[in-house]
């Protein structure tokens, strides 16, 4: 193996040891390229590599202004999901139907799974995004947010730079740094860049076979199951044990049937599963089995995993969720103040973004418990007040 790819992936593998951020950004710079030469590039590619390297203010604040993100499941995946967009996946699935034989032979993932991605991500290409991939890489590995994740990342564009795989000056992509149809980062593109449609090259930008064949080896990477199941809508009895929901409970399907969690179509797998109540147990349910794990490799957000996940089946055809008569749920700005509340009861929850995510769900799961309420890990009105 080259030896600086080596040394690439050594970072990926152990990010840990990359975590350096802040200070100059020309300091910064130097550092980065010091260390680019130490693994063994020469110093005029490392030049050549970081000539022109802008801080770009934008991508901090693309980074600090998710507030998408704060809406509920029922809100964002109706904004996400349109009958325009599932009848583009299914024309896109039809049109680019050798390549999804091709990777539902190979790694056993249906091509709902990735249809929805591409979908989400860019729109099936349309909208790849105009930051220059290398200045949205260095700025983040600079901001201290978040080093550990793109300061690797850069240096895996460096190795598609010395490839010829990345211009430096042109390359554009997400405002976070992933290049692509599929929107994959450099390290990905590294490990799992693949040639679906036998030109030699590996196209992320221009060529649906490729960024759909490099997603599904980046998917199998991860550690999807082939062959089975993600994602299931479910009913649930009006009372059972609810801190048994969240994905950080995992039964047997048999135990969950036991507690009368019934599937609204079709069967249950022979599968361990967590049960999911996005908006409470009177909002909709789903049984989420072990690939829908891999879905949180790809993203960290849980209402952007979940809807990911459901339109995946949708796309394979599965009913539209029911929505049920969930109770009130708080705004971002309430999330963000019942937070703070979990924070200072000594909850972990990643810190008070107004995001209801995985943590904080599990922190609401706990404080509804020790209030006698139903431990459902939706926040409303009436566990703010009680806290």
């Amino acid at each position: 193996m080259f030896k600086p790819f080596a040394a690439a992936l050594s970072l990926l593998a152990n990010p840990l040891a990359a975590q350096e951020c802040g200070g100059s950004f020309d300091g910064f710079i130097g550092g980065l390229s010091s260390e680019a030469v130490e693994m063994g590039y020469s110093a005029t590619t490392v030049r050549a590599f970081f000539d022109g390297v802008a801080l770009d203010q934008a991508v901090l604040t693309a980074d600090r202004s998710q507030g998408f993100f704060q809406r509920d499941f029922i809100d964002f995946s109706r904004r996400l999901i349109s009958q325009n967009r599932i009848d583009n996946g299914r024309a896109q699935g039809q049109r680019q139907d050798a390549i999804f034989d091709r990777i539902e032979a190979e790694f056993g993932i249906p091509r709902g799974v990735l249809l929805a991605f591409w979908a989400f991500e860019t729109d099936f290409g349309a909208v790849q995004g105009d930051f220059n991939t290398l200045n949205a890489l260095v700025t983040l590995a600079h901001d201290c947010r978040r080093p550990e994740l793109f300061r690797p990342q850069v240096f895996a564009a460096l190795e598609l730079f010395v490839r010829g795989d990345f211009e430096p000056a042109t390359t554009t992509g997400a405002w976070a740094g992933e290049i692509g149809m599929v929107q994959m980062l450099p390290g990905d593109i590294l490990e799992n860049g693949r040639d679906g449609d036998g030109d030699g090259q590996v196209s992320l930008k221009t060529s649906p076979q490729d960024a759909l064949l490099s997603g599904a080896s980046v998917l199998s990477s991860l550690g999807w199951a082939p062959n089975q199941p993600w994602l299931q809508e479910v009913t649930v009895p009006d009372q059972m044990e609810w801190t048994f929901a969240g994905t950080h409970v995992k039964l047997p399907v048999a135990e969950w049937e036991g507690m009368g969690v019934r599937p609204r179509s079709g069967e249950l797998p022979d599968l361990p599963a967590s049960l999911i109540l996005p908006m409470g147990r009177k909002g909709p349910a789903f049984l989420a089995y072990p690939n829908f794990d891999v879905y949180f490799e790809w993203n960290q957000s849980f209402v952007y995993v979940l809807t990911a996940a459901y339109f995946g089946t949708r796309l394979e055809g599965a009913s539209v969720y029911n929505a049920g008569s969930p109770d009130a749920g708080l705004s971002g700005d309430q999330i963000q103040v019942l937070q703070q509340k979990l924070q200072a009861r000594g909850h972990d929850v990643g810190g008070a973004d107004g995001i209801l995510g995985a943590r904080t769900r599990i922190a609401v799961q706990a404080e509804q418990n020790r209030l006698g309420m139903p431990a459902d890990a939706w926040p409303t009105p009436a566990l703010l007040n009680a806290l």
